[in-house]
């Protein structure tokens, strides 16, 4: 219950808080919540290709995966990108982010002859690319693939 006659004004106006302002800090996350909605679809491979199925345990994909895709009209494309057989090589090499000793990730229609993967294989490990990966649809355990022949 005390008084005080003194006139200490000036300590209240500039004194010391202990308190953190936040708003900035969530500002900052929203607008980084934002880029990376609109990134993540960015950085997916959207080519339509009908992949056959595989039951095979699914391994770990790495960070920046480099897809070679073998669309229905055996056409190439490296992501989304079409390139030309004689030029595969050259522009695997021209990626910034592909070596020889990284996987490539080979995609190929369902209606892809054999002979034609074989062939695409063929120029990969001729230009040096030996480490190639097949992806395929993820099928249940046990379960015959789709389209395979029923005994």
């Amino acid at each position: 219950m005390g008084v005080s006659l003194a006139d200490n004004d000036d300590d209240d106006d500039f004194g010391e808080t202990h308190e953190i302002n936040v708003t900035p800090f969530i500002d900052v996350i929203l607008v980084l919540l934002i880029i990376f909605m609109v990134a993540a679809p960015l950085s997916t491979v959207d080519l339509p290709i009908d992949l056959p199925t595989s039951s095979a345990t699914p391994q770990k994909k790495p960070d920046k995966p480099t897809y070679l895709s073998i669309k229905p009209d055996l056409t190439l494309a490296i992501g989304e990108n079409p390139v030309h057989r004689a030029e595969l090589i050259g522009t695997l090499d021209g990626l910034s982010d592909m070596s020889k000793d990284k996987y490539v990730f080979l995609r190929a229609d369902r209606s892809v002859p054999y002979g034609e993967l074989m062939g695409v294989m063929e120029l990969l490990r001729s230009g040096g690319y030996s480490r190639v990966k097949l992806v395929a649809l993820e099928g249940a355990p046990g379960a015959p693939a789709a389209g395979a022949a029923q005994p």
